[in-house]
């Protein structure tokens, strides 16, 4: 067993005091003693042994825009549940599923299932030509997913989440006939020249690509106000902040809606101050302007419910999804009522790949998968094992581990940036993925997301915060 090991040689030269480490070290145990699988703890030692970080790029990356940026040069061959493999055979735990986007892990087998069936009958069948059943179908699971009492009731699909963004824009130009937009500091919304101009989580996105669209005006994220949480109100002062700019930058005649990600994503997974939301709600609601939730990579399970507003009870006028909804196929959309979406012409939405067949009939089979009894409930018990163990390795590294943060499967680890230098995340991303674990950098700040599978299982959390815990060490030892 790997906890019979004596403390001295599993913990090597860590200076904590023997008696603290005793009892972080006691909760694993106790843990993966009922594990039924190969068991695992944070302090085993697990050296560097795959290729990820140091293979070259493989033959035909040549012919890849250089704008692509990507973390390795690995060549991915299948996937199984949480795990993805190489061509040459290595094996890696996936902690990133493309972005949040593979929520019930690679290959389920309902949604496989539903691909295949749906291939052999029905490939593609153009939005504005017809009708298919998949999409159909989607409506009514979709309708039943929605925040209670919401009244989101209708629904647009696309392919992206920068369309998805986009269309939520359209409508809400259309719907109050006013252009402007307030969108949130450390904001992501996207990669087209209008989503990336809403987008402030970091300059890459858009630098270079000006001039920008007009009529986008970013407000303060309490965030990056508070960093340090020494402020007691923060969501007062983002609320007078937003009052202020309708004074000063964009008026209430001009300004059609805010919108906001419930959960930074590439602003560094973060999750709102409580009342945030609500206030947001009331303010928009004050002024008469359309609230918009974009939940591209905090929707359909990720935080532990099936959208992040429902945490704060907040329902929006629209709300934006794409990344989980389909298992990976490309699907996204918009949810709004009726009374809102009626008012465009026909025509003014639409696209090529809108709603594609296949896509729809994986998100049915993706939607069947969340909805069943319990699931939702274990995403949250994940959630917090993962959140003790990244706590308990603060415990063993205050100095370096600011913070521990974010809901359910959606968890942001911030490292100190006045201790660790420039770059520190995507060195430990590095790192862990040496040891055969993918896990992502997030923000301007150095923190790292983790974005298991929605199905993860406890053995492999316990994997993940092992492969953590040693990458940890060898960094700040390298340091």
């Amino acid at each position: 067993s790997h906890c019979s090991y004596s403390l001295a040689t599993c913990l090597g030269p860590l200076s904590l005091e023997l008696s603290m480490m005793r009892r972080v070290v006691a909760k694993y145990v106790r843990r993966t003693a009922e594990a039924p699988r190969q068991r695992w703890t944070p302090f085993h030692r697990r050296a560097s042994s795959h290729v990820g970080p140091s293979c070259q790029p493989p033959h035909g990356a040549e012919r890849i825009g250089a704008g692509i940026g990507r973390m390795c040069n690995l060549v991915f061959d299948r996937g199984e549940g949480s795990w993805v493999f190489t061509e040459s055979g290595e094996k890696y735990l996936d902690f990133a599923t493309g972005i949040g986007v593979l929520n019930l892990g690679h290959r389920h087998p309902k949604v496989m299932a539903a691909i295949h069936e749906q291939v052999d009958k029905l490939w593609h069948a153009q939005v504005n030509i017809a009708f298919h059943r998949p999409m159909l179908d989607l409506t009514a699971k979709l309708q039943k997913a929605m925040p209670s009492g919401s009244g989101l009731d209708t629904f647009l699909f696309v392919t992206t989440g920068s369309e998805a963004v986009e269309a939520a824009v359209k409508l809400a130009r259309h719907a109050t006939g006013k252009p402007n937009i307030i969108t949130f500091q450390g904001a992501y919304h996207g990669r087209t020249l209008l989503t990336m101009s809403m987008t402030s989580s970091k300059t890459i996105y858009r630098a270079g690509y000006g001039p920008h669209p007009a009529g986008i005006f970013v407000a303060p994220h309490p965030y990056y106000h508070d960093r340090d949480q020494k402020h007691s109100d923060t969501v007062r002062w983002t609320i007078e902040q937003l009052e202020v700019m309708l004074l000063q930058q964009t008026t209430v005649q001009e300004t059609a809606a805010v919108i906001i990600e419930p959960v930074l994503g590439e602003g560094g997974y973060v999750p709102p101050p409580a009342g945030l939301l609500q206030g947001i709600r009331e303010f928009c609601d004050r002024h008469g302007l359309l609230f918009i939730a974009d939940e591209v990579q905090s929707g359909f399970g990720r935080t532990g419910h099936m959208f992040a507003v429902e945490r704060d009870g907040v329902s929006p006028d629209v709300l934006v999804f794409a990344k989980g909804v389909a298992s990976g196929m490309p699907l996204a959309g918009i949810a709004s009522r009726r009374e809102l979406m009626d008012k465009q012409p026909a025509g003014s939405q639409g696209g090529t790949y809108a709603g594609n067949a296949v896509a729809c009939a994986a998100a049915n089979a993706t939607m069947d998968v969340m909805m069943e009894p319990g699931f939702l409930d274990e995403v949250q018990t994940r959630g917090k094992q993962l959140t003790e163990g990244f706590l308990a390795l603060q415990t063993l590294h205050p100095e370096v581990i600011k913070e521990v943060r974010g809901p359910g499967l959606m968890i942001g680890v911030e490292f100190d940036d006045s201790k660790v230098e420039k770059g520190f995340a995507g060195k430990f991303s590095k790192a862990c993925l040496a040891r055969g674990m993918i896990v992502l950098p997030t923000g301007i700040f150095e923190t790292l997301r983790i974005i298991p599978p929605l199905t993860v299982s406890a053995s492999e959390c316990e994997h993940g915060l092992a492969v953590f815990g040693d990458a940890l060490r060898d960094v700040l030892a390298a340091a």
